[in-house]
């Protein structure tokens, strides 16, 4: 059974870091793909950053140059490291994963989901 649990989520100032980790249990890492989605209270769910299963990445516009994607397939975790935090990054974060082919951004692409992990940024 496919399982992902993220930590990492925390409460930071504007301009501050912190890095995601989404454990995952029950598949290889290295043939599937994974990606972080966010939610905001009210508001859909976004697509932050993916990674394919060949080392390809996606990152959303909003979130370029600040947000990086990577995993390690030795120890079957990816992470989110996030710099120059702003309060509009303020949501629940995601951990998703789903076999190759790979879907970038795509929530509807992913049937594997973490519980989610809150990320605050006061200004």
């Amino acid at each position: 059974q496919v399982q992902l649990v993220e930590s990492g989520g925390g409460s930071v100032q504007a301009g501050g870091s912190l890095r995601l980790s989404c454990a995952v249990s029950g598949y290889t890492a290295s043939r599937y793909c994974m990606a972080w989605f966010r939610q905001a209270p009210g508001l859909e769910r976004e697509g932050v950053a993916a990674i394919y299963f060949n080392g390809r990445e996606s990152t959303a516009d909003s979130v370029q140059g600040r947000f990086t994607i990577s995993k390690d397939n030795a120890k079957n975790t990816f992470f989110l490291q996030m710099n120059s935090l702003k309060p509009e990054d303020t949501a629940m974060y995601y951990c998703a994963a789903e076999p190759a082919p790979c879907g970038g951004l795509d929530e509807y692409h992913y049937n594997y989901w973490g519980q989610g992990t809150q990320v605050t940024v006061s200004s």
